[in-house]
């Protein structure tokens, strides 16, 4: 039989232990030393953006490669580099500073100081500076510029190539002597991004397209007004394969990028539903309920007229308020019944009921 006094003691030194190894975990860590400035750029990637000189590492891609653009009016002219252009553009250099393009040409520019920043787009700048009152010797990016807007949109094309840019020759904009700069401003920062020509996507879309705009006040719209979308959300501006430009092959396939649930496939489809969205649907906006080209029953019996039931024409005489009231288009018209106009997955919904 072991003696009380030892085993007191295995308690003992057991439970110090026990506290001992609690007191480690409970005891707060000692706080790390505060970082230097020069331990914290160690850390960063080698950048440029300071302006305090070239740094080692390549200049940031897309603008490491930048050449002097091509100026069919100024063949034997040469580039001259950006203090040339900043002594006399000197508001111009104040606006053009606060942009992407200034950000990312200066720093390619400082890694390499052969890289172009102005004549990156505006092409070699000698003969504009000799005579600075003659047009054309420089690129210049408006319509009154005497720059052929087909070498503004190849200057811009020479970096902005490819991607969504892949169909802008023979788009309705190309075709319609469009040049970049009418919806983009590379040389100000107006809007938060894209350097758009206006402080939003849909501002610089209603330049011209005031009558699309205007549909979105109707009483029935997409929630473009309220800043949800865009129209870069259903459009390509640069061009596409349909001559809307939509940014999908059909405009089916553009609606379904939101409504999903329409695609199906169903059990019992809805033919004109399948064939394309705009058969029952202002794209835009409507002042009937769901952006409907008309009111129910009307819309349906452009199709479903003297055809079973009903089998007379509706019209609004058969409004509630009409001197021969219908049940039939009263409510919710004919989607009080068929209520699964784009199509049935149940067995028993051939008519579209369920």
């Amino acid at each position: 039989m072991l003696q009380p006094g030892p085993i007191r003691l295995r308690v003992l030194l057991a439970a110090l232990v026990l506290l001992g190894s609690l007191g480690a975990l409970l005891m707060p860590s000692p706080l790390p030393a505060q970082q230097t400035r020069q331990q914290l750029a160690d850390m960063l990637p080698p950048t440029n953006l300071s302006g305090e000189g070239p740094v080692a590492g390549d200049a940031p891609p897309g603008f490491a490669h930048a050449a002097v653009a091509a100026n069919p009016a100024a063949p034997d002219a040469t580039a001259v580099g950006e203090a040339v252009c900043t002594a006399c553009h000197s508001l111009e250099n104040d606006h053009f500073s606060h942009t992407v393009h200034a950000l990312g040409l200066r720093a390619a520019a400082a890694a390499n100081p052969g890289a172009p920043v102005c004549e990156t787009c505006h092409g070699p700048g000698s003969a504009h500076a000799a005579q600075p009152d003659r047009k054309g010797l420089i690129i210049g990016f408006t319509h009154g510029s005497e720059t052929p807007v087909a070498v503004q949109t190849q200057t811009c094309l020479a970096c902005h190539q490819g991607g969504p840019r892949d169909h802008w020759l023979g788009s309705v904009h190309q075709r319609n002597d469009l040049s970049c700069s009418d919806c983009h401003n590379p040389m100000g920062k107006v809007s938060p991004e894209g350097s758009m020509a206006r402080t939003t996507i849909n501002e610089t879309c209603a330049q011209c397209h005031r009558d699309i705009r205007a549909q979105f006040d109707r009483r029935s719209h997409m929630p473009l007004p309220e800043g949800q979308m865009t129209c870069a959300d259903c459009h390509n501006p640069h061009g596409s394969l349909t001559a809307p430009l939509l940014k999908t092959n059909s405009v089916n396939e553009t609606c379904y990028q939101c409504h999903a649930e329409k695609r199906g496939p169903f059990l019992f489809e809805h033919a004109p539903v399948r064939g394309s969205c705009l058969n029952c649907h202002m794209p835009h906006g409507s002042n009937q309920m769901s952006l409907l080209v008309a009111p129910v029953p009307f819309l349906c019996q452009q199709c479903h007229s003297h055809l079973r039931h009903p089998n007379d024409l509706q019209t609004p005489q058969s409004l509630a308020g009409g001197p021969h009231p219908d049940e039939r288009i009263m409510g919710r018209g004919c989607i009080t019944c068929h209520a699964q106009v784009h199509g049935s997955n149940n067995p028993s919904g051939p008519r579209l009921h369920k």
